[in-house]
């Protein structure tokens, strides 16, 4: 204003010197473009929306208006992202600095806490009571590390209260963003929301009877928050499921519930996190199956080795005179007498429980024309005289009845 008002004086000066209506002329007309000037730059806002993307004004509502915008820890692409925003989406803004919105945390996102700092709440285990003075808080993301997070959001005294989010990690606990923690927007990514008009009166006319109308459904709509409470529940649920024994444990009703989560659009993190689970549970069904189908040939192999021992025993118990056998075990070739000369009988070898050989054996008599190949390998009782056999320093039998013993 000071320099506009030298110029002014500088023209009357020149003015002056030559013609004073010209002069005069003059100035009127500087005066006027000043006037017009200074009244365009006080001009009112008259969008409520304009005034409200004014730098340092807020809070108010705004619409995103793309897709995959980053929630940031801060006012800065430097800061660590907490989460996406996508077009359609709703936020509050509290204010607004250097192209960046701050806003209140949108369903989904979380803050972290030191559990050093938190004490349970026995009467409710959802609650957390802080214990220290000056505890910050920090913002939350899936994709940095408890340890790592390191962006503050708000400090707490003792006795304030956290929500938990029954979940845990790195000695932090995972709570709701308290009050007056903010995270922040570019906010080339957002369009106020026009504020509404007030309505026209209109002139009430008498109803006509019209038929009712059957009540319209109401149609209730769960936030990201709650869908993720409801997620921690059913996960809950699978952890209780599985201390069971596998014969007891039944997962279809969490398998409903899970399904739905992950088929619901409405919370993109929750349906992730359902969607894993969910395979997970499958493969906690088919070990369940595998273990069962072990558990009933395992029940089919003791039932057949019984009939097996039993018929074992019926047979023996059919052989009424075990003494009257010159020597019982396996019944095996001899490789020993491999080549008999002829017209002898061939000769044999019986072993004992260990496979080692007990004696040579040869049919004679009524055993000599029977044809013995069915009965290699099993275990046999032979019928005959026992000689010293001083070849071999064994005992070598002659036997006229083999009966077979297993």
């Amino acid at each position: 204003m000071q320099a506009r008002k030298e110029s002014v004086g500088r023209a009357m000066r020149l003015a002056c010197g030559g013609h004073l209506p010209f002069a005069l002329l003059f100035v009127v007309v500087l005066m006027v473009s000043m006037a017009g000037a200074q009244q365009d730059v006080n001009l009112p806002v008259t969008s409520e929306a304009a005034k409200a993307t004014q730098p340092g004004m807020g809070p108010y509502v705004a619409d995103v208006i793309g897709n995959d915008v980053y929630i940031r820890s801060g006012a800065g692409t430097n800061f660590y992202h907490c989460g996406k925003l996508y077009k359609g989406d709703r936020v509050q803004v509290i204010k607004t600095q250097q192209g960046w919105s701050c806003i209140a945390p949108p369903p989904g996102c979380f803050s972290w806490i030191a559990m050093q700092y938190v004490s349970i709440n026995l009467d409710n285990p959802t609650m957390g009571i802080v214990t220290g003075p000056n505890v910050g808080v920090y913002a939350g993301s899936d994709y940095v590390e408890p340890m790592h997070s390191v962006s503050k959001q708000v400090v707490l005294d003792r006795g304030q209260n956290v929500r938990l989010l029954s979940e845990e990690k790195d000695d932090y606990y995972k709570i709701a963003p308290p009050e007056g923690a903010y995270l922040w927007v570019s906010s080339q990514f957002l369009q106020p929301v026009q504020l509404a008009v007030s309505p026209v009166p209109v002139e009430m006319k008498p109803a006509t009877e019209t038929a009712p109308q059957a009540p319209t459904a109401q149609v209730v709509t769960r936030t990201d928050s709650e869908l993720l409470d409801e997620y921690y529940a059913v996960s809950k649920l699978v952890k209780e499921e599985r201390k069971k024994a596998v014969a007891e444990q039944d997962y279809a009703a969490i398998k409903e519930k899970l399904g739905k989560l992950a088929g619901n659009d409405k919370s993109r993190r929750a349906a992730r996190y359902a969607g894993f689970t969910l395979k997970q549970v499958e493969r906690f069904e088919l070990a369940c199956t595998v273990a069962k189908e072990i558990k009933l040939q395992s029940q089919e192999l003791k039932k057949t080795t019984e009939k097996i021992g039993e018929a074992r025993a019926a047979r023996l118990a059919q052989i009424s005179d075990m003494g009257r056998f010159a020597v019982i075990g396996k019944l095996e070739s001899s490789s020993l007498y491999a080549s008999t000369p002829a017209g002898l009988a061939k000769r044999y070898r019986v072993l004992d429980e260990s496979g080692k050989t007990i004696c040579y054996v040869s049919p004679t008599g009524a055993a000599a024309g029977k044809d013995l190949t069915g009965l290699i390998g099993r275990k046999v009782g032979l019928v005959g005289d026992i000689q010293p056999h001083e070849a071999t320093a064994r005992a070598f039998i002659t036997f006229t009845e083999i009966v077979p013993m297993d």
